[in-house]
């Protein structure tokens, strides 16, 4: 289990030289065009202090190998189809046991907020991992300004759903829109962020643009994109992998390698862009961020509430 994190580390300690050249030249024109508004080109933007030592993925990894089921469910159908995703205007509604319900446009979301990179260990389902520079901030600085209620026990989720412009959408086994959440307590972990970019760029769109959430000690089905509507509600919320496979995926879905797919073991991973013959490696518990969110589940039985 990693051991907290470095807060010394310089940019050319963790992402390759070439992608960060003049990467204030690149952060002041991502500023004016990210999440579709010219608010952002005020806004503050730091490292933070929650970055890991990893180094991460390329570029054309990141965005080559995604899940993304709206467009399709081939790991290259993101990429090939998400360009038709119309992300200019966009809104989030905001309702549920909130004292400031409503449909926040996205500078009205990242008005004042402090953008920082966080380079997480990302996960999905099938035991394969990359580490991703996302630029975001905390989601519990959005929570915190719409005023959470006292009745508010969890956070739900949803994804854009708009057939034509998504052909994934025509497969029916899911019921659409896709769905997510976390308990109130998860959501408002500092490690939970909404992120609007990646490698200093505003979010490409198989990636989830142009703001999506990323909770990064859980499986990667968790972390929902191109969200559009927020809710705070008293009761668990269904999601959708939860729906469509209960004996297989868990409201939690915690990274933990001691509890195994009921059709693959979950105690090794493959990084991507090693190739497929690359070496695998032990899968952490809470993907290595046990220090900050173990005492989340104090008391629960993870095998059980997985």
């Amino acid at each position: 289990m990693r051991k907290g994190f470095r807060s010394d580390l310089g940019w050319s300690d963790v992402t390759p030289k070439g992608l960060w050249l003049n990467r204030r030249q690149v952060l002041a024109a991502a500023g004016a065009m990210a999440l579709g508004g010219p608010a952002l080109a005020g806004l503050t933007y730091e490292k933070s202090p929650l970055s890991t030592d990893e180094a991460p993925n390329t570029l054309e990894d990141i965005t080559s190998y995604n899940n993304f089921y709206e467009f399709g469910f081939d790991k290259t159908d993101p990429a090939r189809y998400a360009g038709a995703m119309t992300t200019d205007p966009w809104s989030v509604q905001i309702d549920g046991l909130v004292d400031k319900p409503g449909a926040y446009s996205l500078d009205d979301l990242t008005m004042g907020v402090t953008l920082e990179e966080r380079i997480y260990r990302f996960r999905c389902v099938e035991a394969w991992s990359m580490v991703v520079p996302w630029i975001g901030f905390e989601l519990a600085t959005l929570l915190n300004r719409v005023g959470v209620q006292p009745g508010a026990r969890f956070v739900a989720f949803e994804t854009l759903a708009r057939p034509e412009e998504m052909p994934g959408m025509a497969n029916p086994s899911i019921e659409w829109p896709y769905r997510e959440g976390l308990r109130l307590d998860e959501a408002m972990h500092p490690l939970t962020i909404l992120a609007t970019g990646l490698y200093g760029e505003p979010m490409p769109k198989q990636n989830g643009a142009p703001i999506r959430v990323v909770v990064p000690w859980k499986y990667g089905f968790k972390s929902i994109k191109s969200i559009v509507r927020i809710s705070l509600v008293a009761d668990m919320p269904p999601t959708t992998w939860n729906m469509l496979q209960p004996g297989e995926y868990g409201f939690y879905s915690n990274v933990n390698p001691t509890v195994d797919h009921p059709r693959w073991s979950q105690a090794s991973e493959r990084r991507i862009g090693g190739g497929l013959f690359a070496k695998r490696q032990d899968t952490l518990m809470f993907n290595g961020y046990g220090d900050q969110v173990a005492g989340l589940y104090a008391g629960m039985d993870l095998t059980k509430d997985y």
